[in-house]
């Protein structure tokens, strides 16, 4: 992982230092434990088996996870977007609880359709929803792993 901080105000404020990271860094340390984990269950070394099975079991979930990091303004990584650091404080700081909401069931793995489905069933203003969901953007978000053997990337 890289320990480069970087400044990056938002709006003219005053942030602290954020670290720039690699997510393809920092998800070989995972890959390399699940790597580990799955040889040691199997009684010898899986090697590329066990990090295309985590690549298919785990990437979209990870990656998912560190867009929200990355959105939030918590964690800047490399390979994302430099304008979508810290987007949420930027664009949302009143849509608070429908943020929140919306983010928690973008962190279990619900897409787009999902949260329109929930908005209209409990009768959300489905305009801020789907403002927040055009704003993130998430179908254009996604990054593959160098494993990733699907034609579509994941985030």
């Amino acid at each position: 992982m890289s320990l480069e901080l970087m400044q990056y105000p938002v709006r003219g404020e005053e942030r602290p230092s954020v670290q720039r990271l690699s997510v393809y860094a920092d998800s070989q340390d995972e890959i390399d434990a699940f790597k580990w984990i799955s040889s040691q269950k199997a009684g010898y070394d899986l090697g590329d088996t066990a990090v295309k099975q985590w690549v298919r079991e785990h990437w979209r979930g990870y990656l998912r996870a560190r867009w929200l990091e990355h959105l939030q303004g918590q964690r800047y990584w490399i390979e994302l977007d430099r304008g979508d650091f810290g987007l949420l404080t930027r664009e949302f700081p009143a849509d608070g609880p429908l943020l929140t909401t919306i983010l928690e069931k973008l962190k279990i793995g619900q897409e787009n359709l999902d949260i329109l489905c929930w908005a209209r069933t409990e009768a959300v203003c489905t305009d801020s929803v789907v403002n927040i969901l055009e704003s993130l953007d998430i179908n254009s978000r996604r990054l593959l792993h160098k494993f990733d053997d699907t034609s579509s990337s994941s985030a």
